[in-house]
């Protein structure tokens, strides 16, 4: 693809990243194939082609539109199309760029404005977000619909262990996680506790700074990885040997600090360095396959859908990992039919894109259910909220599921 950016762009590190994205661009259309808002809309606007050309047009200079910032908001950024492109565009940080520009250009209306600025000034801070959720436990029953989809049932997060291990790896807590699902970090805790490694929150880590960076709060979002970077440091200089993830929206996220802050001459080296240490849970536990097996004392009785989240098989271009995990245990793993396809949480698009987001996640449920599972587990905490919220089979974590194996076998 030919480009001209004008002359505001062409000569930053956003605009030369951006034309050398477009470049490699051949209009050849299979991105539309696998998009899922193109095949709800049929929109070629609404695919992944035609917001391209809109953000070509817009870096070349042209005013954009409330219509431009319409079809990049439509946008779920599940970067389908990333794994589908025979020419390796990569869009997803394409799409970060020309949002941004395009939401400097058009001022929001107040409605919107308010809704976004309240997601990204809430949800990154647990101080603010663990006692609305709290609240929102409490009074779950009395919510109309639509927020009782966002407020999950109180859950206990079991005991963290206490044994100290020779080897330690750092793990996010995260911002929302923590509150909606503690469970999650707990078993994650105990699953490499029996595996003779101690896991290790940083008090000062937060947020990924994914919440406010696809926001277009690009400073926000490096602000917090930051903040993340300094809290992990010490650890990092004193062994740490990896930095683990079980919520794949912000593993794909810290994976990318070391290019989100290339430009930073404090932080290049120290934020190529985490990338490197960071690891979703799927490509650690495989190196324990054998010690995780005799642990088990035999097989998981249990057929499980596997939803595999966006963020994990496009985003990380993790595959087939967890599947292994759990059929070497046992697990009798469905993938369902279009099991590519994003289940529309997508990080805060289920709020802001909701007629959307409820029809991908109804379809993908009814994929999932075809299956006959007894369970349904994912790598996500948006996907687990956003399926849990349509079906009243249960949603898991998988390595729940892992940690209430072992808890069992060593019962």
């Amino acid at each position: 693809m030919q480009t001209n950016l004008a002359d505001f762009i062409k000569d930053t590190p956003e605009g030369r990243e951006a034309d050398a994205i477009l470049r490699k661009c051949v209009h050849c259309g299979f991105c539309t194939a696998t998009c899922p808002t193109y095949q709800l809309l049929g929109d070629e606007l609404d695919g992944p082609r035609g917001r391209i050309y809109l953000m070509k047009q817009v870096l070349e200079g042209k005013e954009a539109t409330a219509k431009t910032q319409l079809h990049l908001d439509r946008c779920l950024t599940c970067r389908n199309c990333e794994t589908t492109c025979p020419s390796g565009v990569q869009y997803g940080r394409l799409v970060d760029i020309g949002r941004k520009i395009v939401d400097d250009q058009v001022p929001r209306p107040l409605s919107q404005r308010i809704v976004r600025d309240t997601l990204k000034e809430t949800l990154p801070r647990k101080s603010l977000f663990a006692p609305a959720m709290k609240l929102g436990q409490m009074v779950r029953p009395l919510l109309p619909q639509a927020l009782k989809n966002k407020v999950p049932a109180r859950q206990d997060a079991g005991a963290w262990p206490t044994t100290e291990h020779a080897r330690k790896m750092l793990l996010l807590d995260g911002c929302v996680q923590p509150s909606m699902a503690p469970n999650i970090n707990t078993a994650t805790a105990r699953v490499f506790d029996a595996l003779g490694v101690q896991l290790i929150i940083a008090p000062k880590a937060g947020c990924c700074g994914a919440i406010r960076y696809h926001l277009n709060d690009h400073d926000g979002g490096m602000d917090d990885a930051r903040r993340n970077i300094d809290a992990w440091w010490p650890h990092v200089e004193a062994g740490a040997e990896a930095i683990v993830m079980n919520a794949s929206g912000c593993g794909v996220m810290v994976k990318d600090y070391g290019h989100l802050l290339a430009h930073d001459a404090a932080y290049a080296e120290k934020a190529k360095r985490i990338a490197e240490l960071t690891k979703d849970v799927s490509e650690i536990l495989p190196d324990f396959e054998e010690d995780l097996l005799k642990k088990l004392h035999g097989k998981i009785a249990r057929r499980v859908a596997w939803h595999p989240p966006c963020t994990l098989q496009h985003g990380q271009q993790i595959r087939g990992k967890v599947e292994g995990v759990l059929r070497a245990a046992g697990v009798d793993v469905q993938l369902c039919a279009d099991s590519h396809l994003c289940c529309g949480s997508a990080g805060t698009y289920s709020v802001l894109q909701p007629e959307l987001s409820y029809q991908l996640r109804d379809n993908k449920l009814a994929s999932l259910q075809a299956t006959n599972p007894d369970m349904i587990v994912s790598a996500n905490i948006g996907c687990l909220t956003h399926l849990q919220s349509g079906t009243q089979t249960p949603v898991k974590h998988w390595i729940e599921l892992v940690d209430s194996a072992l808890m069992s076998a060593t019962g």
